[in-house]
């Protein structure tokens, strides 16, 4: 997506470690009506698929799981992190490594809200090597549901988390795919829609 990419070259910011901020206009700082255009896409994308709930994990992808959910007009379930006192015991869970982070976290979603025969749509900011988006499958999975696709904002593509999921037939739609970075020039190249 063109629009995304030129605002990723003009305000994203290539980090040390292999980082790249897009924390001025995606996920710390949002400009909604941006997002809301990126929502609009990953909406035209699954037009054809049935999907009774968007999920995502917390907490920078529940921003545009947000919107896009608004745009398919389902509930929104952002799977926690931790369990909380406030959480029932009847939980789906599975360990997720933070690429970010650099941690393993217990990912939860309570069984009230994935359902036996739902169909989600996994929506997330970044991919890098996929385990978020792994462990997200295995809750809808435990619940009996079916993963009718993924809507990424940014994937980076040279880190291949996508590629088995892809060829396993999951639709994963990444709106700006990164092919490389350099953190002292500061560039982004991206893979071009359709490869």
């Amino acid at each position: 997506m063109k629009l995304l990419e030129d605002r990723i070259r003009r305000d994203g910011k290539v980090a040390p470690g292999n980082v790249l901020r897009v924390d001025s206009f995606i996920n710390h700082q949002m400009d909604i009506l941006f997002m809301e255009k990126l929502a609009e896409e990953i909406r035209r994308r699954f037009t054809d698929k049935p999907v009774d709930k968007i999920l995502t994990i917390e907490a920078s992808g529940i921003a545009i799981a947000t919107l896009v959910a608004q745009k398919f007009g389902v509930p929104l379930v952002s799977a926690k992190k931790s369990k909380s006192s406030n959480l029932p015991d009847n939980i789906y869970t599975c360990s997720v490594k933070s690429y970010t982070h650099g941690n393993v976290n217990s990912v939860l979603v309570t069984q009230d809200y994935l359902k036996a025969g739902e169909n989600v749509l996994i929506i997330d900011d970044f991919l890098a090597h996929g385990e978020a988006l792994k462990g997200l499958i295995n809750l809808v999975e435990q619940a009996g549901g079916t993963v009718v696709g993924a809507g990424i904002v940014v994937e980076k593509a040279y880190q291949r988390g996508a590629d088995a999921l892809r060829a396993s037939g999951l639709q994963v739609e990444s709106l700006a795919r990164v092919a490389s970075m350099d953190a002292e020039t500061g560039t982004v190249e991206f893979i071009p829609d359709g490869t």
